[in-house]
C-alpha cells in the first residue's frame, strides 16, 4: 500500500472517530421527550424541587408572565428553594398539551395550566395558557423561554 493510501486511510479513520456521535431522534421521539420534560418540570415546580427544575432549565432561561414581569432561571430556582409558593396543584390540564417542532433543535409546548395554592399575596386558584420553548443542547433538551397568559376568566 502506498504512503498516499495509508495517509488517506488514516485521515478517513480519524474523521470517523472525530464525527459527533449524536444520533438524531425522530420527530415523534423528540415530541415525546419534550412533552415528558415539560410535564416533569410542572411537577418539579409543584413540589418546589429546585434541583429537578435546574436539571431541565436552560442556563439563560427567562419567563415572561401576562402582567409583564420577567423572571430569570435563578429567580425561579430561588422561589422554589424559599418555598415562596406552596402548590396544591400545578398541572397541565389533560388533553391540552401540544408540542410543535421547529427544525431539529427547537420545540414549543403549549398547554392550559391549573395553579392552586398559596403565595406571598395569599391563596390563588387560576388557569392560564402558557408556551414553553425548549432547545436542544449537547446535554439534551432544555427549557429556555416561557410565556404565560393572564389568569383566564372562570368557565361559564
Amino acid at each position: 500500500m502506498s504512503p498516499f493510501h495509508k495517509a488517506r486511510g488514516l485521515a478517513v479513520a480519524l474523521g470517523v472517530l472525530l464525527m459527533p456521535a449524536v444520533a438524531q431522534a425522530s420527530p415523534e421521539q423528540d415530541r415525546a421527550t419534550v412533552a415528558a420534560l415539560d410535564t416533569e418540570y410542572q411537577a418539579a415546580v409543584e413540589r418546589n424541587d429546585a434541583e429537578g427544575m435546574a436539571r431541565i432549565l436552560h442556563p439563560e432561561m427567562i419567563l415572561v408572565v401576562g402582567r409583564g414581569a420577567v423572571f430569570t432561571r435563578e429567580d425561579l430556582l430561588q422561589a422554589a428553594r424559599d418555598e415562596s409558593y406552596v402548590y396544591e396543584h400545578q398541572v397541565e390540564e389533560e388533553g391540552t398539551q401540544i408540542v410543535r417542532l421547529y427544525g431539529e433543535d427547537t420545540a414549543i409546548v403549549t398547554a392550559l395550566l391549573w395553579l392552586k395554592g398559596t403565595g406571598p399575596d395569599g391563596p390563588f386558584d387560576r388557569r392560564l395558557w402558557f408556551s414553553d420553548t425548549y432547545v436542544r443542547t449537547p446535554e439534551g433538551w432544555r427549557y429556555a423561554f416561557g410565556q404565560a397568559s393572564l389568569n383566564l376568566p372562570p368557565p361559564q
